[in-house]
Parts: structure tokens; C-alpha cells; sequence
């Protein structure tokens, strides 16, 4: 077994698993895992760079994984993947010195597709014995991106594309900085014609279609579950693996969108980093199932993060 660290730092959240893992069976003994919303992608699709007050959320969420890191003990190694936020901002550099300084790794910053592969390991190395018929496409419903991976046993097609709910809600809910409080009709069409879009672009690489297992990844995804279920409080053993249709993922969005933002902050499953946009990334997931034509969604508690905490432990470069 070799102790592991892995981050994985998005454009919403970022995220922290240590863990026991052997690299010959891939099995993984979690000790620690825990996410922090530092919205650390807050204004890059209009700005092009990351904010000063975001990468001081980012740093002190760093500074306190690096504690967690050392009270575990036995670390063998770190690694620190960034994905959507930091690829497109234009002072990435700024973000890369804070990481080593406080964790003292450079971060990865990783290309879509290999986004897609961490994914889709994560979520689908404990998908044997489950009820799951190949092909099986895994969705990956970030802040800044959606990864769209297609495999059986190995991945086939995978695809990255803009879409994600802090990204939509920016471009397309907000006014001056401020997300409606209930979006109109004509902002939810402009979110509906990015998705639309988007989904085109990623059928050029990943044959949708020919999915017959659709499982869907993060924050997005596994609280629309959590609602859908009717929890009284976030419970991930309930959300992990659990299968939500199509008509109870139309009906959580259809409530999400309808709602005040004091209406979405009172559903106890919503983490108040995701009240602003819980909507958007419901309306990513609803027109994916749509075009897919999924019946149901197999919601996966083990993702990208997973995936580096895998990668990690076999010593592949990175």
C-alpha cells in the first residue's frame, strides 16, 4: 500500500483525498476526504484571469490540506491537478507559485481529455458487479467544463467542453456580477442554446448515442441526487451509486429554477457555495440525459479525484 494525496482544484471547488492505495488491485482505504467552495474561477470567462480574492480562498484552502496532509503523516506522495479555472486564465502563473509555496508541488495543469481519463477511472474502476451495461459514458458536471467520456474497460472518446454551472450562471444569469435571483425565461433559452451547442461539439468526438450506462460526476450531479432523494441532510453513502431518473432530474430542475434564491439556500442538501449555481449545473445534467435519451442517471461519489489518487499511487508521470 502507498499513502497518497491527491487535490484536485477546479473552477468551483477544490478538493483534497488522502488515502492508502494499493497501485496492483487499485484499491483505495480512505482516511481523509474534503472540499471547499473557493469559486477560485469567479470572473475568468469575462475576465480572462483569476482574482486577487480568489486565489487568497484557493491559498488558505491549500494551507489547510497541507495541515491535513502533515497530521496524517506517511505522504508518499502529492498530487495536485488544476483543471478548468486555471486553464484558461492568463495568470496562471500567479496560482502556480501560491500552490508550491504552500504545498511545495506544481500543480498539473491538465488538458480536458486528460480530465476526462482521471474521470472516468475514478468513477468506473468499482463499477464491476453493479447493475451497468457497457458502453457506459461518464459525465463530469464542473464549474468551468463537462467532460464526456465514452469506454468499457478502457476509454474510447472523450471530450471537454465549456459548459459548467459556475460558467453558465456567469455568462448567462447574472447582471453586473449579480445572479437573479429567479432567471427569466429568455436567460434559462441563452443557457439551453450553450448546452445545445456544446453537446454538438462534444457528438463530433464521443458517440453519444451509442452510451448504454450514463453516470454522472460532482457537485452538480450528486446534489441534484441528494434533492431528488429527499435527504434531510447530505448523506453520501445514500447518493453514491444511487440511479435518479430522467423525470425526477426534470422535476428538481424545474423546482431549481422556479425558486428565489432564499428558496434554493433552505434545501439543506445544497452546500451554500452551490446555492448561486446549483440551477445551471441541474439544466447541464437534464439536457445531457435528454440527448443522450438516459432513462436514469448512476450518480458516483468517485471522480476525477479518485482517478489522481490512482494515478498517483502507480507512479505514472505527473
Amino acid at each position: 500500500m502507498r499513502r497518497v494525496a491527491a487535490i484536485d482544484c477546479g473552477t468551483n471547488s477544490i478538493r483534497l483525498l488522502i488515502a492508502d492505495a494499493d497501485p496492483d488491485t487499485g484499491r483505495l482505504r480512505e482516511l481523509d476526504r474534503r472540499m471547499r467552495i473557493v469559486r477560485l474561477g469567479q470572473g475568468v470567462d469575462r475576465t480572462g484571469r483569476l482574482a486577487p480574492e480568489a486565489l487568497e480562498r484557493t491559498f488558505a484552502a491549500c494551507r489547510e490540506y497541507a495541515d491535513a496532509i502533515a497530521a496524517e503523516g506517511g505522504v508518499d506522495r502529492i498530487r495536485f491537478v488544476a483543471t478548468s479555472a486555471s486553464r484558461d486564465a492568463e495568470n496562471r502563473a500567479d496560482f502556480v507559485r501560491g500552490v508550491v509555496g504552500i504545498l511545495g508541488v506544481e500543480p498539473q495543469v491538465i488538458s480536458g481529455d486528460e480530465e476526462a481519463e482521471y474521470s472516468f477511472t475514478g468513477a468506473t474502476r468499482e463499477l464491476a458487479g453493479t447493475r451497468t451495461e457497457p458502453p457506459v459514458l461518464v459525465v463530469d458536471i464542473g464549474g468551468g467544463s463537462t467532460e464526456f467520456v465514452l469506454g468499457e474497460d478502457r476509454v474510447r472518446a472523450a471530450r471537454s467542453v465549456d459548459i459548467g454551472c459556475v460558467r453558465m450562471t456567469e455568462r448567462h444569469l447574472a447582471v453586473d456580477g449579480r445572479v437573479a435571483d429567479v432567471p427569466t425565461a429568455a436567460q434559462i433559452a441563452a443557457v439551453e442554446a450553450d448546452i445545445a451547442a456544446a453537446l454538438d461539439l462534444a457528438a463530433r468526438t464521443v458517440p453519444l448515442e451509442q452510451a448504454r450506462t450514463l453516470v454522472g460526476l460532482a457537485g452538480s450531479v450528486t446534489t441534484v441526487a441528494a434533492i431528488a432523494l429527499g435527504l434531510p441532510a447530505y448523506d453520501s453513502t445514500a447518493v453514491h451509486h444511487s440511479r435518479i431518473s430522467l423525470e425526477q432530474v426534470r422535476e428538481v430542475t424545474g423546482r431549481l429554477l422556479t425558486s428565489t434564491h432564499a428558496e434554493r439556500a433552505a434545501i439543506p442538501v445544497i452546500h451554500p457555495g452551490r446555492v448561486d449555481v446549483i440551477a445551471a449545473g441541474a439544466l447541464v445534467l437534464l439536457k445531457i440525459m435528454e440527448r443522450v435519451g438516459a432513462a436514469e442517471v448512476v450518480v458516483s461519489e468517485h471522480d476525477i479525484l479518485d482517478g489522481i489518487a490512482y494515478a498517483a499511487a502507480s507512479g505514472s508521470p505527473g
